[in-house]
C-alpha cells in the first residue's frame, strides 16, 4: 500500500478546516453491494472484490461518497454537516497506479441546493489553486435534472426517461440511445400467447406464464430473476420500442443537448431553447439560474466556467449539478463532484438527506507540481 502521504497533504487539511468541515476517516474495507448498485457500470467494473469469513462480499474502498454517507447514517448526526477526508482509494486503472490518494467535501443536509452546489464548486476551486498556484482551470458543468426536465417536456415514456437518464455522462451509451430512439429496433419475435400478454401489459399473467415455462424446463426461479422481473423487463422492452419519437421533438432534443456555453450565458441559452421548442421546464431552469448567480457571488470567474447540456459523470447516483474542473488544456480531470439528493434515502437513511461533494485526484495534482518545479 501507499505509505507516502502527498506534500500538500497538510495544506489540504488546513482548508478543511478553515472551511467548517468535519474530518472522517472510513474503514478501508468495505461492503461492496452499495457500490455495485449505484456507482456506475464505468467504477464497477474497476472495483477490487474480496470475501469476508462469513461469505458476506466486500471491497477496497474505491471512492469516498458512498463510504462517508453510509458513516453519516451510523452516527445518527444532525445535518446539515459537511464532512472532509484525504485518504487512499483502490481501483484498476488504465494509468497510473491502483492506489492513489483523493481528498474531497461532502456536504451533507444543506436545503438550499443553489447554495450548496455553488459551495461545492468554490471548495473545489479554492483546494486546487491552493495546490497548483498560478494555474488556470477549465471549469464543466451539467445539469442532470435540467436534462431529466427536457426529457419530461418532450413527453417521452418513463421508459425512455429511465434509460436516457441513465446514459446521461457516457457519451457512448448516449449515442446508442439516441440512435435507438431515432430508429427503433424491430419487434422481437415472441410466442403469440406471450406477444398478447406483453402488448396487454399484463404484468401478472406474464409473470405466472413465464414461472409454468420455468418450471416445466426444471429451472429454478431462485436461480437468477424472478418470472416478474422477466416479465417487467420484456414490457419494457416492448414498450421502448414503441415509441416514434416526432421528428420536431427529436430534433429539439439534440439542439438541447448540443447547447455548450459560458455560464454566465447558460441562463438564457436555455430560457431560449424552451421558448423556441415551446417546452416548460420549470422548476429546473429556475433552480439553475439561482446557481449561476450564487456560483457568481462566490467570486468565481463565471465567464471562465462552461455549461454544457451533454456533460455528465459516469457515477449512477447523480441527481442534478455535475462538474469537472482540469487544468486549462488538460485532457484529465483533477476534481470532480455533483448532486446525489437520492443516495442516503437509498444507503438506509430514515428521511431523505440531500448531498452534493467533490473529490479531487492528488497524484494528478502531484504529477503538475513536480512539472512545474
Amino acid at each position: 500500500m501507499i505509505s507516502r502521504y502527498p506534500a500538500i497533504a497538510a495544506d489540504i487539511a488546513k482548508l478543511f478546516a478553515a472551511r467548517d468541515t468535519h474530518a472522517v476517516e472510513v474503514a478501508v474495507l468495505q461492503p461492496a453491494d452499495p457500490f455495485l448498485d449505484m456507482a456506475g457500470e464505468d467504477l464497477r467494473r474497476r472495483i477490487f472484490l474480496t470475501e469476508s469469513e462469513t461469505g458476506k462480499t466486500l471491497c477496497l474502498r474505491p471512492e469516498f461518497t458512498i463510504p462517508v454517507c453510509l458513516d453519516h447514517i451510523t452516527s445518527q448526526a444532525g445535518t446539515p454537516r459537511r464532512y472532509s477526508y484525504l485518504g487512499e482509494v483502490f481501483r484498476q486503472r488504465r494509468e497510473g497506479g491502483n492506489e492513489f490518494f483523493q481528498a474531497g467535501i461532502e456536504d451533507l443536509g444543506d436545503r438550499d441546493t443553489a447554495a450548496a452546489d455553488a459551495r461545492s464548486l468554490a471548495d473545489a476551486h479554492a483546494l486546487l489553486t491552493l495546490a497548483l498556484p498560478g494555474q488556470a482551470l477549465a471549469v464543466t458543468l451539467g445539469d442532470q435534472t435540467v436534462f431529466e426536465a427536457v426529457l419530461a417536456a418532450l413527453g417521452l415514456p418513463r421508459g425512455w426517461r429511465m434509460r436516457l437518464a441513465r446514459a446521461f455522462g457516457s457519451a457512448p451509451m448516449l449515442e446508442a440511445a439516441l440512435a435507438d430512439l431515432a430508429n427503433p429496433p424491430r419487434n422481437s419475435q415472441l410466442a403469440g400467447s406471450v406477444a398478447t400478454l406483453v402488448l396487454d401489459g399484463d404484468v401478472e399473467g406474464l409473470a405466472a406464464h413465464i414461472a409454468a415455462g420455468m418450471e416445466e424446463a426444471g429451472l429454478s426461479a431462485s436461480a437468477g430473476r424472478s418470472p416478474a422481473d422477466i416479465a417487467r423487463r420484456l414490457i419494457e422492452k416492448a414498450e421502448l420500442r414503441s415509441v416514434r419519437l416526432s421528428n420536431e421533438a427529436f430534433s429539439a432534443l439534440k439542439g438541447f443537448l448540443a447547447i455548450d456555453v459560458p455560464l454566465d450565458g447558460a441562463p438564457q441559452a436555455l430560457e431560449s431553447f424552451a421558448a423556441s421548442a415551446g417546452l416548460s421546464l420549470g422548476a429546473a431552469l429556475d433552480n439553475f439560474a439561482a446557481r449561476a448567480s450564487t456560483i457568481e457571488a462566490h467570486g468565481l470567474p463565471v465567464a471562465g466556467i462552461r455549461y454544457d447540456a451533454a456533460f455528465g459523470r459516469p457515477l449512477d447516483y447523480y441527481t442534478g449539478l455535475v462538474f469537472e474542473i482540469a487544468a486549462e488544456g488538460g485532457d484529465r480531470p483533477l476534481a470532480g463532484g455533483g448532486r446525489y439528493d437520492r443516495l442516503l434515502t437509498l444507503l438506509g437513511a430514515k428521511t431523505p438527506i440531500p448531498g452534493v461533494g467533490f473529490s479531487v485526484w492528488l497524484d494528478r495534482i502531484e504529477a503538475l507540481r513536480e512539472k512545474a518545479e
